[in-house]
């Protein structure tokens, strides 16, 4: 039986309040009892107030923010690693470098005079969904961003994870504290960057976590340069400042390479201020629905794609010029990843790397070469990042 004690029913664009007689329950003008209650006719209906029943069927599109206050549907977020708890490289990268990654499948991007660190926290929103947060730290100002320059913290997405977005609506939504009140920008760029769509969100208390949500009507479009394979497919940018040549009007797509509008704060104007973001979440729809909190062992395999901190490798023979030991990937890689290592004992370098296996093959493995004879490798790392 459909719960019907309080709320209000939306046909076309009429409001119909519900109203009682005995048992009983009827919008006007179409009447029909608490065992049976539907609508002809078609076109949109929104029911606004609490409504439960037994079933609901549609033979159209429904959207709701959540079903018993969770998710819709599973693997809906395209965001790898959006509550920054995964950290195979380390927790804290001090004086990060342009294009470095930092924890998983988070990269920076800075042009500017600005130094940073960044790192994984504890600091996180005070409703305990979350238990870490990724942030970044002025550690060197600029307090004035030249025309060419950037700053940013990003995720490349995939070419095959958002192929399904071409056309289709989606949403962003995220967790965010920041040293600076005012406009800021999110970013989303193509592989070729020559098509970019800029959009705003206002930060309204320094230092206070905030919930924010950009949803980018008719999803992504066709023009331009786009990789919907193991390429990049879409990169979304949160933008701590960048200079007039990367703004544009937010809204709409635009062709060429933008980050920003006139309207973003510079985030790094000031020693000491910080940039966090966590519980960051994309996913088709123009709703934000609660944040998809999968198992930590599936996140943890979804970023062995693009990068894996290995075991060490000990060369049981030392006699050969060279010595190439195989070790099974954790998980198959995006690509044929670049490995790296450091000599523990005995003497040589690592010279090169190879790989077999790695694209999309249970049981791929990773093979590393050394000169002289080397008994030991520490530190070895397999990178397909985007």
């Amino acid at each position: 039986m459909a719960n019907l004690s309080t709320f209000s029913v939306t046909l076309g664009a009429t409001d119909y309040p519900v109203k009682y007689a005995g048992l009983l329950a009827y919008v006007e003008p179409y009447l029909t009892n608490v065992e049976n209650f539907s609508f002809p006719g078609s076109g949109a209906v929104s029911i606004a107030g609490a409504f439960s029943a037994a079933s609901i069927s549609t033979t159209g599109d429904s959207q709701a923010a959540s079903f018993n206050g969770g998710q819709l549907a599973g693997m809906r977020n395209k965001i790898i690693n959006g509550k920054a708890e995964l950290a195979q490289r380390g927790t804290s990268f001090a004086a990060v470098a342009d294009g470095a990654y930092t924890l998983d499948r988070w990269r920076f991007g800075n042009t500017s005079a600005a130094v940073v660190t960044i790192s994984q926290q504890s600091d996180v929103p005070a409703d305990n969904e979350f238990q870490n947060s990724l942030r970044v730290a002025v550690t060197t100002a600029d307090a004035t961003i030249a025309a060419g320059d950037t700053c940013f913290i990003s995720q490349r997405i995939e070419g095959y994870n958002v192929r399904d977005l071409i056309g289709r609506t989606f949403t962003l939504r995220f967790r965010v504290r920041s040293s600076k009140t005012g406009v800021h920008c999110i970013a989303f760029r193509n592989s070729g960057l020559n098509r970019s769509y800029v959009a705003e969100y206002t930060v309204s208390a320094a230092n206070t976590w905030e919930s924010k949500t950009i949803t980018l009507t008719g999803g992504l479009i066709t023009a331009g340069t786009w990789d919907w394979t193991n390429g990049t497919g879409l990169e979304v940018c949160f933008v701590l400042a960048a200079g007039s040549t990367f703004q544009t009007t937010a809204g709409a797509w635009q062709t060429g390479n933008f980050l920003d509008t006139a309207n973003q704060v510079n985030c790094l104007d000031t020693i000491g201020n910080i940039f966090a973001i966590t519980g960051v979440q994309l996913e088709p729809g123009g709703v934000a629905a609660p944040f998809e909190h999968r198992p930590i062992g599936v996140e943890l395999y979804l970023c062995y794609r693009y990068f894996q901190s290995l075991p060490n490798f000990t060369f049981v023979t030392t006699s050969e010029p060279a010595n190439v030991n195989a070790r099974t990937f954790f998980a198959p890689m995006r690509a044929s990843p670049t490995m790296t290592g450091t000599p523990a004992s005995g003497t040589g370098a690592v010279v090169g790397a190879a790989s077999g296996g790695y694209a999309g093959a249970i049981g791929g493995y990773g093979q590393i070469a050394v000169h002289s004879a080397l008994a030991s490798v520490t530190g070895v790392t397999a990178s397909a990042e985007l």
